[in-house]
């Protein structure tokens, strides 16, 4: 029997207030057994900010980011040696891990998973015993929660956002033609001073067939430029904007605006030492310095690279109770919607914030670093 609607009776949230949907019964008896309290309804619906200058406060000052990668012992044995089989879906992009249950992970075993996340991008885990709360500490182990001010979030567990499409359909209809932002290759939270770092997201609840996750790799698709096209891009700087726009205090009228950042196009992740180009179709606005015609021919060009060089990317069927977490810095993603939203999905998500994007014109590709050049390609220690 299904279970029985949830209603909310939150009162300090922009109206208007909707009914919550009936809770898909995985994700219902997965909350339960966690102690979630759903007794004034789910999820829970932050008050949502209407003005840039509110949301630039948020997290306007940057502060020093530890990256548990960079201090993981290299071999990962710890990790590895407790998993009872370990499998890298394809060459460039994505790994599974069999064996193993998050929350019971030790500390030197977190390191290592960092490690491997920045190395391979995207590691899955099926069959998890996971709630919310412990997916909550993970995240606090590996940098500064994000507490998302649009998206709604698990009760009493701020950081914990719900991606339950049925639910954001309400708001935003999807379709077959417009299936709606996530099903669009992007990145997460790139507005912000240091964005997203991993991203850790556990569906209790998949539809039967559809819904895979794609993602493509950041390292290779900087690798798959020519050397004389990566030194155009390299050092130089464009604008990155919000998913969600707000009002400006002091111009209401002009209409809503987006959070803007300046970041690298091509970043180094501090625990592999790697560069990965760092643009998405969604979010990535304009090269700075170029006019925007300009700009466009080169982040088009980019885009195309990324999203279409099939070879660099992992497709992922989801099963229940599993987890995916990946790397924001070194990669792209999207959400398939080819279930069209006949059958329940549900899920939760942790975003730990990283570094402050750079660059560092000395710093390897993945390939030179690992020794994996075609005949012809430069070393690691080659002309740069």
């Amino acid at each position: 029997m299904a279970p029985a609607p949830i209603h909310s009776d939150i009162v300090d949230v922009a109206p208007p207030i909707k009914d919550t949907l009936g809770l898909p019964g995985p994700a219902l008896a997965r909350l339960q057994k966690a102690g979630v309290d759903l007794s004034n309804g789910y999820p829970y619906r932050p008050s949502r900010p209407l003005y840039l200058q509110d949301v630039y406060k948020i997290r306007g000052e940057e502060w020093k980011h530890n990256d548990a990668g960079a201090r993981a012992d290299k071999s990962k044995s710890a990790l590895l040696s407790a998993a009872t089989k370990v499998t890298d879906l394809t060459t460039h992009i994505g790994t599974e891990i069999e064996g193993l249950q998050l929350k019971d992970l030790t500390d030197q075993q977190k390191d290592e998973l960092a490690l491997l996340i920045a190395e391979r991008s995207v590691v899955f885990f099926r069959n998890q015993d996971l709630s919310p709360q412990k997916q909550l500490e993970l995240g606090r182990y590996w940098g500064e929660v994000e507490v998302h001010p649009q998206v709604p979030q698990v009760p009493h567990n701020p950081g914990v956002s719900v991606i339950w499409p049925a639910l954001q359909a309400t708001e935003r209809p999807a379709s077959f033609r417009q299936p709606g932002g996530a099903s669009s290759w992007h990145t997460d939270l790139v507005h912000e001073l240091q964005p997203a770092g991993i991203t850790h997201l556990h569906n209790d609840t998949i539809p039967p067939i559809g819904g895979d996750t794609l993602w493509a790799s950041g390292y290779s698709a900087y690798e798959k430029l020519s050397p004389d096209f990566r030194k155009i891009i390299d050092g130089k700087h464009a604008v990155y904007r919000s998913a969600h726009p707000y009002l400006d205090r002091e111009k209401p009228e002009a209409g809503p605006k987006f959070i803007e950042r300046v970041h690298p196009l091509v970043r180094v992740h501090p625990a592999t030492g790697w560069k990965a180009l760092w643009v998405n179709r969604a979010m990535t606005d304009r090269i700075v310095g170029l006019d925007r015609a300009e700009s466009d021919v080169i982040l088009n060009y980019l885009y195309d690279v990324y999203e279409r060089k099939v070879d660099i990317q992992v497709r992922f069927k989801w099963t229940p109770g599993t987890s995916a977490l990946w790397d924001n810095r070194i990669t792209i993603h999207n959400a398939s919607w080819d279930y069209g939203g006949k059958h329940p999905r549900h899920g939760t998500r942790v975003t730990s914030l990283a570094e402050k994007p750079y660059f560092d014109p000395d710093a390897p590709t993945r390939r030179q670093a690992l020794g994996l050049l075609d005949e012809g390609e430069l070393p690691v220690d080659g002309p740069h």
